[in-house]
This record gives C-alpha cells, sequence and structure tokens, in this order.
C-alpha cells in the first residue's frame, strides 16, 4: 500500500492522542491524505503548504513532531530541517523527512542536519505510523495530558467530561465539555476556532465563540478578563490551566 491509501476503518484510540503534527508538504493531496490518516491513528494535525508558512506556524504552536518534505520550492525541507535545530525553543522538536529521493547521500544529509527519520516515497501509511510513534518513545515528547486540570478552584474531569467548583459540580452541555476536553489536551498551544468544532457548518465560527463566552461564565473569576481561557488572535483559543 502506498501513501495514496486511505485507511476506512475508522479513528482509533492509540499512541496519537494527545499529540500534535505539522505536516509540511506543497501537494496538497498528499498533505491532506497525511492529515486525515494520521488523525485516524488519533494524532491532532495541522498542514503547512510550504517552509514560510510552516515556521510562522512553529513560532506559534509547540508541535509533538513535524513531517517535511524535502523536495518543496523555495525553501526545502532540509534547509527548514536546519532552520528548528538552530533555533532553541524548537531544537528538540522530532523531525521525520519525506521525500523522493532515496539515494544514502540524501539519507546522510537529512540526518547530519538533525532530523530523527528518513522515509522513502512512496511509502506504507501504517510503517509511517509506527515510525513516528518510535520517534516519540524515543525522544520522550511532551507528557500526556493528565486525567484532571485544575483552573484556581475549578475542576475538570477530562474521562468524565465533569466540571465542578470546591467539589459542586457545575452543568456542561455536551458541546462545552467537548470544547473543553479539546482545548484540555492541547493545553497551553493555541487551537485554531474551526479545529473546536469540526462538524459545525458554521464556517464563521461563530458557535464556538458563544460556547467560549459560556463557558468563560464558570471558569473564570472576571469572565471579561479571562485568565484560563484565553483568546489567541488570528488563531482561535488556548486554555491555561495552573
Amino acid at each position: 500500500m502506498s501513501y495514496e491509501s486511505r485507511n476506512r476503518s475508522g479513528p482509533v484510540a492509540g499512541a496519537g492522542v494527545g499529540r500534535h503534527l505539522l505536516i509540511v508538504d506543497d501537494d496538497d493531496r498528499i498533505r491532506e491524505l497525511l492529515k486525515e490518516y494520521l488523525a485516524r491513528e488519533g494524532y491532532r494535525t495541522t498542514g503547512a503548504a510550504h517552509a514560510a508558512a510552516a515556521r510562522r506556524l512553529m513560532e506559534l504552536i509547540e508541535f509533538d513532531l513535524v513531517i517535511l518534505d524535502v523536495m518543496m520550492p523555495g525553501e526545502t525541507g532540509l534547509e527548514l530541517t536546519s532552520w528548528v535545530r538552530s533555533k532553541a525553543q524548537l531544537s528538540k522538536t522530532p523531525v521525520l523527512l519525506l521525500t523522493a529521493r532515496g539515494e544514502a547521500s540524501d539519507r546522510i544529509d537529512g540526518l547530519s542536519r538533525g532530523a530523527d527519520d528518513y522515509m522513502s516515497k512512496p511509502f506504507d501509511p501504517k510503517e509511517l505510523a509506527l515510525r513516528i510513534e518510535a520517534i516519540l518513545r524515543r525522544t520522550g515528547g511532551k507528557p500526556l495530558t493528565p486525567r484532571e486540570i485544575r483552573m484556581g478552584s475549578v475542576t475538570f474531569d477530562m474521562e468524565r467530561l465533569e466540571l465542578s467548583k470546591d467539589g459542586v459540580p457545575l452543568r456542561l452541555t455536551e458541546a462545552e465539555a467537548q470544547l473543553l476536553k479539546t482545548l484540555a489536551i492541547h493545553a497551553h498551544s493555541p487551537v485554531e476556532r474551526m479545529d473546536l468544532s469540526p462538524d459545525t457548518a458554521d464556517i464563521t465560527g461563530r458557535a464556538v465563540d458563544v460556547q467560549v463566552t459560556r463557558l468563560r461564565r464558570k471558569l473564570e473569576a472576571d469572565p471579561k478578563n479571562p485568565r484560563y481561557l484565553q483568546t489567541v488572535r488570528g488563531v482561535g483559543y488556548m486554555l491555561a490551566p495552573d
């Protein structure tokens, strides 16, 4: 099976849960197929069509692993790998290179620039998932989100989807609970507005804004000046628990 094949078995709960991957490839079709497959493996995925977009994303969001296509117009994946390794805040972010060029010299060049692994196209998507899992095990990655998170006197149980204040239950709608869980999984990292409502037909994100306003009334001492559920201008929202 090549990277063009799709997994139609449905989402699974695996090693990807709680991990955020950046996929950088100038081929829109390949990039979207990779995002779809890895999302089914439990990963949260963000795509970028070129190195400049990837740089902006990496300066804003903390990713668990970056997948880079080597042969991109302009700045190549190899050059972007060197840039990642030159930045103190990104230097430990794992990098997996993808390329149609499988020569030993290319692999050596990629690894010498700091890549953690290297795969040649076409590839089996299951092997890609296993390689990603192996890299994350080897590098440690960020700790998985704990079962409970605290925001002052408020506690959110991510497994039970229950919110309480000083031990007293607070009512959550199903939509509010799912939104809060998504934000909690990616605590301290901005989440795009539309990623918070993937199944809605509201392309404006207005429904998410309404849910955030309601959640702030339950989470914040001063909802108009939120401490925990923050707005990230031009992106979406971020949860910053204690």
